[in-house]
């Protein structure tokens, strides 16, 4: 039996290990479609600066028609680091990995249904008021590729990217503020069987600040987490230092500043305890945003889900994208569920069906964005 080139595409490029900084292969695969296709395009010099393979992927479909809304289609190539072999299977018409690692379909179902879509407007003439591709590195990080990117290149003012784990329909009014926050604590070295008395443990320290904190999901808008932890250097060594990483996500910006505030005068209450001291830094991770269903651009994105058959759902998401990105620097640019499931785990599939739905989609938001003035 045939594999339709479009799952073909698909399984070739999950099967592509691109953690981010390591992309360069996708990248080279995305470009080798463009260019078979007759396409101009262009790689940015961005992959020195993030210290990486590759850069951001841009093409740019001048407009068919002289009136119309014209579109730009984010994906990026990276993926969360596999922690295993990737080998794609379809079984009853779902995509997982066989092997005991993600699939990828985050984001590379969102890669080849916008090159699927691209290639059918191009060789049946389908009209369009402009379409830009944009395909970026380093998502999956702090969306470091987006955020290096030249938007200024950009024609369009209202774009998509196909982001979001869940069922096709959901559309992403709004995405939190996030802060990243990085603890170091120090305190003295000693014996700690000989002369415990003189240390002053700075993973005690550490612990009591973060049993202190508020983690978790603080309310229906915020949620907070320490992930990675590290100190010490012996058994029996009163641990001179000790240090964590945490983040704090909020839809409401004001909340976010407040917990960070929180966290941080916990952290110095908790060193000042231990005789001991902390060193602190709080930094952005990503902007957040938020839309109106009566945004245009989220009218746009409800009219094409509903020509194509499913019903508009709204959600707030708890992650970041590079829609992120693009909002705050003045673009209208959503985010729509594309059927992926169980992202970043072991568990991460697709159906097929949802990928050649999501074609669809796009086709059916260039079809009315061409025929929707700017706005």
């Amino acid at each position: 039996m045939t594999t339709p080139p479009l799952l073909e595409h698909f399984l070739e490029l999950c099967a592509i290990p691109s953690p981010s900084g390591h992309e360069r292969e996708v990248a080279d695969r995305v470009g080798a479609y463009l260019s078979a296709l007759g396409l101009e395009w262009a790689e940015d010099d961005t992959a020195a600066e993030l210290e990486g393979e590759a850069g951001s992927i841009y093409c740019r479909l001048p407009a068919a028609t002289r009136d119309g809304t014209p579109l730009f289609l984010c994906a990026h190539t990276d993926t969360v680091p596999p922690e295993g072999p990737i080998e794609p299977v379809v079984n009853d018409g779902v995509v997982r990995n066989g092997a005991a690692t993600i699939l990828g379909s985050d984001n590379k179902a969102a890669i080849v249904v916008m090159l699927e879509a691209v290639r059918r407007i191009h060789d049946e003439g389908r009209p369009h008021a402009g379409i830009e591709l944009v395909f970026t590195p380093q998502e999956e990080v702090s969306l470091r590729g987006a955020a290096a990117f030249d938007q200024t290149r950009l024609v369009a003012g209202t774009g998509f990217v196909y982001d979001q784990g869940a069922a096709i329909g959901e559309i992403v009014l709004g995405s939190p503020h996030g802060r990243l926050l990085d603890f170091r604590f120090h305190g003295r070295a000693a014996h700690a069987g000989m002369a415990p008395e003189e240390g002053r443990s700075a993973v005690a320290a550490a612990a009591r600040a973060i049993a202190d904190f508020r983690l978790g999901r603080i309310d229906e808008e915020t949620s907070a987490n320490v992930g990675v932890i590290s100190g010490g250097t012996a058994r029996n060594v009163v641990p001179e230092w000790c240090s964590f990483q945490a983040e704090v996500r909020s839809q409401d910006e004001r909340k976010a500043t407040e917990l960070v505030r929180e966290m941080l005068e916990t952290a110095a209450y908790a060193a000042s305890l231990a005789d001991c001291e902390v060193e602190s830094e709080v930094r952005p991770s990503f902007p957040g945003y938020r839309f109106r269903e009566s945004d245009p651009v989220v009218r746009l994105a409800a009219d094409a889900l509903a020509a194509c058959g499913f019903e508009p759902s709204y959600a707030l998401s708890g992650g970041g994208a590079d829609a992120n990105v693009f909002n705050a620097r003045g673009l209208s640019c959503l985010n729509l569920a594309n059927g992926m499931m169980e992202i970043h785990t072991p568990d991460e599939h697709i159906a097929v069906a949802d990928l050649e739905a999501m074609v669809e989609v796009t086709l059916a938001l260039v079809e009315r964005a061409a025929a929707t003035s700017p706005a």
